[in-house]
């Protein structure tokens, strides 16, 4: 892994620098090392007292597989650090996942030790006849505390402090993620060493993670985002600023007193940012730039950060975390990309064919950090082709040269025999007076196949209430003002033929809108047709 170099350099020539920062506890650069050996002690000892341990996937060359899943990011972080430098592989999971999805993981990739708090998952993998170890996050501190320095003496039975962390072999896996897991069965795939150290040469390369630096990246280290803002950070002689969640107040207060001049985020963050920065810009002061992934960020949350922060850049990437960075775009509403030198991009048709510029398909990459393929015991899907290029079904289009993103492949419909985008159905309705989140949608109709329809969220007509502060919120537009707009900015086969109202648009704990959850809603009759 890139970073066990850095560490072990950075605690050398400046061991007060900041490694990881949370909320209430830091460990500069050279207490990580320590830590590192206490963390590793606990976690090989563990391993190595289990009597039928699991059999971890064939994938990871037998080595161990240790699962953290608990609400602490600066913990979760100094963890994975910690073990990154030994013959070790981590794996975030996420607490909030259904029950059902941590225990298939755990059991799919042979996973022999979880550190979690959680009071359902041990019982759970017990029925299931799981044989690995499980320990709450006091409990893995608390020996931790124990883990007894052979140098300055130690009692019989004691667990020894481990030797300190080496730089390993880069074609050594190291790091278990997966591709999600809230409502859908999480694929799982490896990083080896070698995979991440040539993701770290394409966003040191454009990302700006600098020497020295002070990153905030807030939320759950079981996103592949915070996770990868973390690595970056230390794999290039920064600091990392981590938090337990997305919180605007918290985040203020953060970049202010640590004089925090990045911000790796979702998109949804943006605007508690923008909220944040307007009611006291001078607190963000010392900010700089702000990068975002995971989903698109909107031209409306570029130009709200850029009116109340102008001297703030926002870069908003695009990658996966199986392939690696790809692009990012540094303008307008982030769909058109900038494909980064040194990664390969192809469009092509269902059968495997390159389509012509301009034409809808799915999105090939040719990059040097892609994962091999996903783990045979979590699915039989294929990120990898034969030629080696790999997908992972994002839709787009090649335009004068850029990528433009559609989505994913349930994002591209055909009705009347044409393609639609349902990306850019709903970008089209950005900025309508009145109007907040929307979520296009493909539905059956039993001449043309399908249609599209549009799900506004909002208030029915005349149910205006008190927003926060005792502001009224309105009622969302009448179909006949959304149809206007929609006309006056989309192609006729683009605009919405159904129109819909919900309450509140089902979202991912990082904000972004579950689409076909959406369509579930309709379906089942719980949205008001407009």
């Amino acid at each position: 892994m890139p970073i066990t170099l850095s560490i072990l350099e950075v605690a050398s020539h400046h061991p007060g620098q900041i490694a990881i920062a949370g909320e209430d506890s830091r460990l500069s650069y050279a207490e990580l090392v320590e830590d590192s050996r206490r963390v590793f002690a606990v976690v090989d000892a563990l391993h190595r007292a289990q009597d039928a341990p699991p059999a971890p996937a064939p994938e990871t060359q037998g080595i161990p597989i240790t699962a953290v899943s608990v609400e602490s990011a600066f913990h979760t972080s100094r963890i994975v650090a910690g073990l990154a430098g030994y013959r070790a592989v981590s794996a975030t999971i996420d607490p909030r996942w259904p029950l059902e999805h941590r225990v298939n993981v755990i059991l799919a990739t042979g996973i022999g030790l979880v550190i979690s708090d959680a009071e359902d998952l041990a019982p759970a993998l017990r029925e299931r006849g799981w044989g690995g170890t499980i320990i709450s996050l006091p409990e893995f501190r608390a020996a931790e505390q124990g883990v007894q320095d052979p140098d300055r003496g130690a009692t019989p039975g004691g667990t020894p402090l481990a030797a300190a962390p080496t730089v390993r072999d880069g074609g050594e896996p190291f790091l278990l993620l997966f591709s999600s897991g809230t409502t859908s069965a999480p694929k799982g795939f490896l990083k080896t060493r070698d995979q991440y150290r040539a993701n770290v040469a394409v966003s040191g390369a454009y990302l700006e993670p600098l020497p020295g630096v002070h990153t905030l990246a807030p939320g759950p280290v079981s996103y592949s985002l915070t996770l990868y803002a973390l690595i970056e950070c230390l794999a290039t002689g920064g600091a990392a600023h981590m938090a337990d969640a997305f919180d605007a107040i918290a985040m203020a207060r953060r970049v202010h007193e640590e004089q925090i001049t990045r911000v790796v985020a979702v998109p949804a963050l943006v605007q508690s940012l923008s909220d944040a920065a307007r009611r006291d810009p001078q607190r963000f002061a010392s900010l700089e730039l702000v990068v975002t992934g995971g989903a698109n960020l909107s031209a409306s949350l570029r130009e709200g950060l850029c009116t109340v922060l102008p001297g703030v850049r926002l870069i908003s990437y695009y990658g996966a975390a199986e392939i690696g960075f790809i692009g990012d775009s540094r303008g307008g509403d982030g769909t058109l990309i900038e494909v980064y030198e040194g990664i390969g991009f192809e469009i092509r048709s269902e059968t495997g064919e390159r389509v012509r510029d301009g034409e809808f398909g799915t999105l090939w990459i040719d990059a040097a950090a892609c994962s091999d393929g996903y783990l045979a015991g979590t699915t039989d899907a294929v990120l990898r082709g034969a030629d080696g290029w790999a997908t992972v079904h994002d839709q787009g289009r090649i335009v004068d040269g850029k990528l433009q993103l559609a989505g994913r492949a349930g994002d591209i419909v055909v009705t009347g025999g044409h393609k639609v985008a349902l990306p850019e159905v709903e970008r089209a309705f950005e900025g309508m007076p009145g109007l907040g989140a929307v979520c296009a949608v493909a539905l059956p109709h039993p001449r043309l196949g399908s249609v599209v329809g549009l799900v506004v969220e909002g208030l029915a007509a005349g149910g205006a209430v008190g927003g926060a502060g005792g502001a009224d919120l309105a009622p969302v537009p009448g179909k006949d003002a959304l149809r206007a707009w929609g006309r006056e900015r989309l192609a006729p086969q683009f605009v919405p033929r159904q129109w819909y109202r919900v309450d509140a648009l089902p979202r991912t704990v990082g904000g972004k809108i579950r689409r076909a959850e959406t369509v579930a809603l309709i379906e089942a009759g719980e949205g008001e047709r407009l």
